[in-house]
């Protein structure tokens, strides 16, 4: 699993492992000979994990600030990779606590066991949705509101405390083995079971990156993070710099997996606050690029060979 390549082992820290995107940033971090330990819930799953797990350490966290310190402690991490969230595009009043708890009280515990262990750098994780209507900041739900909220929290600390963060705000993004219930899975469930699939007129741009661009991005905000000195608070945009209209992507699907697809464009309204044009003003993450292209990422998560 390590890589005999790799010229200097270091130990990192992620949090939200246990996801789709965090369990590929363990799977890489582990194959580039990183020593890596993940947090994760005492009722997490680690489905996601399991191709993995005899190489990075699991740590359950009970939730007090008494644990995660020591988790901390005995890692001894040289950067932590934040990606737990409690992620949803709508909310039920019954979800706020949870919501609440996990992306702003769960993500300031981290931040106070970090610096209580002299420890100063943390890749964080942000999301094109808190640029509603191309605003610099307006959150199209509730839980872009926390991930700014934890934001404007992490400034609070890098201005007075050592720590260093660099904010990856992702977009939209799929790949093989994703269990969420996005726009991709959503075409290869209908395409497999050929049943309609109800859409909202699709005249939104959607901003899509491949899972392997998505990790990219992480490894190469560590490098900056731990080899640049100057680094101190830093937002960048994981874009893949080509939106591309809802109706076109499906197109390009059908195309690419050789199949016609019954949509019902208009079968359903737009979302409160739905997003037409993704965020376009942030700026790029130096020395990354989206390198895998629609069509190839497709083919990729359909198991389509070229």
């Amino acid at each position: 699993m390590h890589s005999e390549n790799h010229q200097e082992w270091r130990t990192a820290i992620v949090t939200g492992a246990t996801g789709f995107i965090g369990s590929n940033v363990v799977r890489l971090l582990a194959a580039d000979g990183w020593n890596v330990h993940v947090i994760v819930r005492n009722a997490s799953k680690l489905t996601l994990l399991k191709e993995v797990s005899e190489y990075v350490s699991i740590h359950r966290h009970d939730g007090s600030t008494e644990q995660l310190f020591e988790i901390i402690k005995q890692a001894a991490p040289d950067i932590v990779f934040h990606l737990a969230a409690f992620a949803s595009v709508t909310h039920r009043p019954e979800d706020t606590v949870s919501m609440l708890q996990s992306n702003i009280v769960f993500s300031t515990q981290l931040v106070e066991a970090m610096l209580a262990n002299h420890l100063y750098s943390l890749i964080n994780t942000g999301t094109f949705s808190q640029h509603w209507d191309n605003k610099a900041y307006s959150p199209s739900s509730l839980y872009d509101a926390t991930k700014q909220a934890f934001r404007d929290i992490l400034t609070f600390y890098t201005e007075t405390t050592p720590l260093k963060v660099i904010t990856l705000e992702l977009y939209d993004n799929y790949g093989p083995g994703d269990p969420r219930s996005k726009i991709m899975t959503l075409l290869k469930r209908s395409a497999a079971d050929g049943k309609p699939l109800v859409m909202s007129p699709g005249e939104q741009l959607v901003d899509i990156v491949y899972i392997d661009d998505v990790v990219d991005a992480y490894i190469t905000a560590a490098k900056r993070l731990l080899t640049i000195q100057t680094v101190k608070d830093e937002v960048f945009a994981i874009s893949s710099g080509h939106p591309i209209r809802l109706r076109d992507l499906v197109q390009v699907f059908e195309q690419v997996a050789g199949c016609r697809l019954q949509i019902e464009w208009g079968g359903r309204p737009y979302r409160k606050r739905e997003i037409m044009i993704p965020w376009n003003q942030g700026e790029i993450l130096p020395n990354w690029t989206a390198k895998v292209s629609l069509e190839e990422g497709i083919g990729r998560f359909m198991n389509i060979s070229s």
